[in-house]
């Protein structure tokens, strides 16, 4: 295991990288040096400048590319690479004419979206971030890598790990939440997961850290808005998973499509050549996003040429789909508005990912039919898959310890995600094959065997309204709207009164979070709220299941519901693993990575703020001329952290080994934690530290380390968590990376709320 679960602050460390063979690439390895030098020694420039265009891969059908219109492109020489195309044996045949029927010979490269698995598909990562669990992030990545490449493909757009404190944004669900620290941590399991510790096995892919940057700051929550923040912001608040991702060897970086400082981020030199390259040491090259380069021309920044010179001349090397590279930058190298070597530079990028992914050696690394057959989708991937969905579950409350259900009785299963394979992967499963998902339905059936019987009912469509439901489901309305909502609700509550336990299935639909799918109101969609109180009248027992890619406005159903299990999407195998969670044969252990608001009034809302001059005081609901809304509290529904178990943990007082330090002194800090419940468990036990006084105003608190810890029932420990100044360092007024002395509050609790606090005084 290369993590440590309690501190990974190096991530946030900057490291200048001046020496230029640093910053290129061109450092390490003399004989790709040599053998990408003598190949562009060979080449025409309207064939580097083909290296830099990144083509959807279309139709291609097996036997016919040569006389395709992209085969003739890639037997000219105009085509890098190809996007989203899979299977080995489409694949094997378009690496044929590139490398048969072109003059150089020069392999494709092929990148597709894995983004939480490939055909075994794991949860969602604003699910995998839930179960603070850097090693089963990195298997994930690491079993998606393996099935990916087994199917051809040796480059994946992911990581994504931007920081969104703003649930409106669909995009939050691809990422790590809103903490810096925690989404570092993914950054580098992710990035060690996809490539390994050698890019040129077969087995590995490469990783392409994204969107840089700051994506998901997009103004109100709105997909591919504007940003605007300070440079303060970006350094301690937003940077960090994008620079713990190149820390980890990341080999490539994707722009975002926002703009930063005014300039669009695919033709920000500051950005993707002062920041990325001279500062942090990136080596790998950068691509666009879809179409981003001629994308520009709509921000305002000039035509296609202009545009397409823009990105090349700020470090872009790879254009994806706008063929803006390859249709003007001969033209513009005429007229100087680009150099030759900023052409060269760009292939010489491209040229060297293809090299230390093998396929100059073997163009065919990647397309043996054999590991096709074997290596994807199996009985242990998909039992991995099972389990660590387990760990992604976040039990929101549980009144009178209605969860874990018993295995008798009649069931009632009811709402529209209680039988809908095809959702249980969530969004951007786009190598799935939905109909192998496990459903809800069947994992209960399958759970309880002969010891209870499960009865279903759909209850309501996921929305009332077919045209938003078709644009959830990329055209296609696929509810029920021969029945009003009322009928539906009427049949679910007919069937859930002939039974001893309701459980409910609801939230939004897969495609309802990911990309282009912004919302204003995030209270349950449709008529899903008027489900859950019809159920309620009843007078049985009620469990909601939600299912959701980023955090909901559930205030009513946290008042009313007994018991609530937010189980996000998790994957292939999603109906099992929710049923050994129901069931108890596994104990809930997730806690939230993202706050949870009241309303949507109180967005952004999140733990890492800072103070006002005029904080309200905890407890307090409203103060005169403090810092609050006359309509409800400060508070969050959810704190970020937060998370119950069936069991009970009891932490004691923090203690420390020393109250005053001076240097690089480590300071010790010791919890007993203790499972005072009746079932054994697991719990995310988490550090927090408060510079009380700095240069700049600094957050409330911020997470700067955890630990996972498993505890028999009755079982007591003791957990240190080891604090140095690399801790306590951050980005200045001056953007220096250091720490500053004083007094520092250290915290230490099952969530940013409820923790139990010590003082100390550090000098330098």
């Amino acid at each position: 295991m290369r993590y440590k679960l309690i501190f990974l602050s190096a991530f946030l460390a900057l490291n200048l990288m001046t020496a230029s063979a640093q910053k290129t690439g061109t450092a390490g390895d003399p004989k790709m040096n040599r053998f990408i030098g003598d190949l562009m020694k060979k080449m025409t420039l309207e064939e580097k400048i083909g290296q830099l265009n990144l083509h959807p891969s279309g139709d291609i059908v097996t036997g016919e590319t040569s006389g395709s219109e992209i085969g003739k492109k890639i037997i000219e020489g105009k085509i890098g690479g190809l996007l989203n195309i899979k299977s080995v044996q489409k694949i094997r045949d378009v690496q044929k004419v590139a490398v048969e029927e072109s003059r150089l010979k020069i392999p494709l490269i092929f990148g597709m979206d894995v983004i939480h698995g490939y055909q075994t598909t794991f949860p969602i990562p604003l699910a995998l971030a839930s179960s603070f669990d850097i090693g089963a992030m990195e298997q994930t990545a690491r079993i998606a890598a393996i099935e990916a490449s087994a199917d051809g493909i040796c480059w994946t757009y992911a990581p994504m790990v931007d920081i969104t404190r703003d649930p409106r944004w669909g995009r939050i669900a691809e990422g790590a939440g809103e903490d810096a620290y925690l989404g570092s941590c993914a950054a580098e399991a992710y990035v060690h997961g996809f490539q390994g510790d050698d890019l040129s096995k077969n087995n590995t892919i490469m990783a392409c850290v994204k969107h840089f940057g700051l994506y998901g700051a997009a103004e109100a929550g709105r997909d591919y808005n504007t940003i605007d923040m300070s440079r303060l912001r970006m350094y301690n608040e937003y940077f960090p998973p994008y620079r713990a991702a190149v820390k980890a060897g990341v080999g490539s970086v994707m722009t975002s499509f926002n703009e930063v400082d005014g300039i669009p981020a695919s033709g920000n030199k500051w950005l993707m050549t002062d920041v990325l390259r001279d500062q942090w040491g990136f080596n790998g090259f950068v691509v666009t996003d879809y179409t981003a380069i001629d994308e520009m021309t709509e921000h305002g920044m000039g035509d296609l040429q202009t545009v397409s010179a823009l990105a090349l001349r700020a470090g872009v090397d790879f254009d994806m789909a706008s063929e803006g590279f390859l249709t003007t930058l001969e033209k513009s190298l005429k007229e100087g508005k680009v150099t030759q070597a900023q052409i060269d530079q760009a292939c010489r990028r491209i040229l060297e990912a293809k090299y230390k992914l093998g396929l100059f050696e073997d163009p065919y690394r990647y397309c043996d039919s054999n590991r096709a057959k074997t290596e994807i989708f199996t009985a242990e991937h998909n039992k991995i898959a099972r389990d660590i969905a387990t760990r992604t579950f976040v039990l929101l409350k549980n009144e009178n310890h209605l969860l874990p259900l018993a295995k008798k009785g009649k069931i009632a299963l009811v709402g529209p995600m209680a039988n809908s394979p095809g959702n249980m992967a969530g969004m951007w499963s786009v190598a799935a094959d939905q109909k192998q998902s496990v459903s809800l339905l069947q994992g209960f059936r399958e759970a309880v065997g002969g010891q209870a019987e499960v009865v279903y009912a759909r209850g309501t469509n996921f929305v009332d309204d077919p045209r938003l439901d078709s644009w959830i489901n990329f055209g296609e309305s696929v509810g029920d709207y021969t029945r009003t909502p009322k009928e539906m609700i009427e049949e679910a509550v007919s069937v859930a009164s002939t039974c001893d336990v309701i459980v409910a299935a609801v939230g939004e639909p897969a495609e309802m979070s990911g990309e282009c799918s912004s919302r204003t109101d995030l209270s349950l969609p449709g008529s899903q709220k008027e489900l859950l109180d019809a159920l309620l009248k009843t007078g049985k027992p009620v469990v909601m299941l939600l299912f959701t890619g980023r955090p909901l406005t559930i205030t009513w159903e946290q008042k009313n519901i007994p018991a609530i299990l937010n189980v996000w999407f998790g994957g292939t195998q999603s109906g099992h693993a929710i049923a050994d969670v129901v069931f108890g044969a596994v104990n809930p252990s997730g806690k939230l990575p993202v706050t949870f608001p009241q309303n949507v009034g109180q967005i952004p809302l999140y733990y890492n703020h800072k103070n006002t001059g005029r904080p309200l005081e905890d407890k307090e609901w409203f103060h005169k001329f403090l810092s609050n809304y006359l309509d409800v509290t400060n508070d969050p529904l959810y704190p970020f952290g937060f998370g119950l178990s069936y069991t009970v943990f009891t932490y004691g007082d923090l203690k420390l080994d020393k109250k005053k330090l001076a240097g690089d002194q480590k300071l010790i800090a010791t919890i007993r934690l203790t499972n005072s419940g009746k079932y054994d468990g697991a719990e995310v036990v988490q550090l927090y530290i408060r510079d009380m006084v700095g240069s700049i105003t600094r957050p409330v608190k911020e997470l700067k380390g955890f630990q996972k810890v498993f505890l028999k029932a009755g079982e007591s420990r003791d957990l240190s968590f080891t604090i140095t100044p690399e801790e306590l360092k951050f980005y200045n007024s001056d953007l220096k990376y250091d720490w500053e002395p004083g007094e520092f509050t250290i915290m230490v609790g099952g969530n940013s709320r409820d923790v139990k606090p010590a003082t100390v005084i550090w000098e330098k």
